[in-house]
């Protein structure tokens, strides 16, 4: 057996890597031939995998790992390029936007994700994502800052559409797990802000044919990614932590107005995992310490003071769930991590047992999950009729780690859904859109 003196040869040596990345080689096998104990092969067969980038031979050097790693792909078929460069420290947007002019590319023209990724033995790979030509018509992130969103609310016109004859019926907009900053298969930033466009366009249509009484505005929470929440979104984030903010707070804004140009407005927020105040998995503060409800706060100020009709509703600072009553149907709001996936009317069972801020709702809206889901939960004995649990759907960019483990993944949008003032909640009204 090799002793410790032996060892740091052994893992230096070309061969031994290679035969680390050799899926046809056993542990054993690698221990047998290099004399080395199996958890020793494991630990280091681990790392070299990790690494990935050292193929059969390592390079000595960090010049030459450099050299290994200048990479450059364009993707011909999709109009995308991926690039890689190693250097001794990480690189911000402002280095790769030098970058992108050293290549005669004007980055003002293009969009691109960026990450880094340390290596053990210093420096780092520094790696240019998902490069490809902006469209004309296509939002640039870097313009979004809150200062535009208090300029947009001083220009509105606070007048807002009457129908002529508007129904007794209310709607209710549920946006759910945007995750501003994220990155994923279906891109980052700019492509949810296009979805969100786009939904809003489509709200808008269905506002116009509707005429709804009132509107009711959810935010089912998660409405940015954070950098707090697990996996490792400091190397796939797009925005920083402020810029998240900045950008949540000018959506939801954008939503609530296009709301009140056809009606008086209510908004409800809830605590969620994704923008709670926390140090890596420890939630600090209380359920209200969370910037989904620090956004909401900010809006309800500004449209306060330009006169507009719209309400806001919080849950108590000890709850992470919050019951409204619209237009004389209760609604109850929850982000849907307190419970595991498939539990949701198990856990509103809990909760209406313990008299708890969703006891009296007929209908319950969750969030959390990412995908669509509804289900019947008996009757409701304070308004005898029938409750319903509503799974809302994300419009963020793709959870790929969940699509990766379970193999399942759902269309993004945001879902709508009637109530009536006599009868409640109209299941034939529900659309996602």
């Amino acid at each position: 057996m090799a002793n410790a003196r032996d060892k740091s040869h052994i893992e230096n040596d070309p061969d031994f890597r290679a035969d680390c990345l050799n899926d046809d080689l056993r542990q054993r096998e690698i221990c047998a031939k290099w004399g080395v104990s199996a958890g020793w092969v494991s630990e280091r067969r681990a790392r070299i995998r990790e690494e990935g980038i050292y193929g059969a031979a390592a390079p000595q050097s960090r010049d030459a790992l450099a050299a290994g790693v200048e990479e450059s792909v364009w993707d011909t078929e999709t109009g995308t390029g991926y690039f890689t460069r190693f250097r001794d420290r990480p690189w911000g947007e402002d280095d790769w936007r030098a970058f992108l002019q050293e290549q005669g590319t004007d980055p003002d023209a293009v969009v691109f994700t960026f990450g880094v990724t340390s290596n053990p033995s210093g420096g780092f790979w520094n790696k240019l994502n998902n490069v490809r030509q902006r469209r004309p018509d296509e939002i640039q992130v870097d313009q979004l800052p809150l200062a535009q969103l208090y300029a947009e609310i001083a220009e509105r016109n606070p007048d807002r559409f009457v129908p002529e004859e508007a129904s007794q019926r209310g709607l209710v907009v549920v946006v759910a797990d945007t995750q501003i900053g994220k990155t994923g298969r279906r891109g980052g930033t700019p492509e949810l802000l296009e979805r969100l466009t786009h939904a809003r366009s489509k709200l808008e249509a269905e506002i116009l044919r509707r005429k709804p009484a009132r509107i009711l505005y959810m935010d089912g929470g998660d409405g940015i990614e954070g950098f707090e929440s697990g996996g490792n979104p400091m190397f796939t984030n797009d925005l920083s932590l402020p810029d998240q903010v900045d950008c949540y707070a000018r959506e939801s804004f954008t939503t609530i107005d296009l709301c009140h140009r056809y009606a008086p407005v209510e908004a409800v927020c809830v605590c969620s995992n994704h923008s709670a105040w926390r140090h890596a998995k420890q939630t600090l503060g209380l359920p209200k310490d969370d910037w989904g409800v620090h956004v909401q706060k900010r809006l309800q100020g500004e449209t306060e003071k330009l006169g507009m009709d719209v309400s806001y509703h919080y849950p108590d600072d000890y709850d992470e769930s919050v019951c409204v009553d619209f237009m004389g149907t209760p609604i109850g709001l929850v982000h849907g991590n307190q419970f595991a996936p498939g539990k949701a009317i198990d856990w509103w069972q809990g909760q209406a047992f313990g008299d708890q801020a969703v006891t009296r709702a007929d209908v319950l809206v969750t969030a959390h999950y990412h995908s669509f889901g509804a289900g019947v939960a008996g009757q409701n004995p304070h308004t005898k009729r029938e409750r319903m649990w509503l799974g809302a759907p994300t419009i963020d960019s793709g959870s790929d780690w969940y699509r990766n483990i379970k193999g399942r993944d759902s269309l993004p949008g945001i879902m709508i859904f009637e109530v009536d003032e006599q009868t409640g909640f109209d299941l034939a009204s529900l659309a996602i859109l």
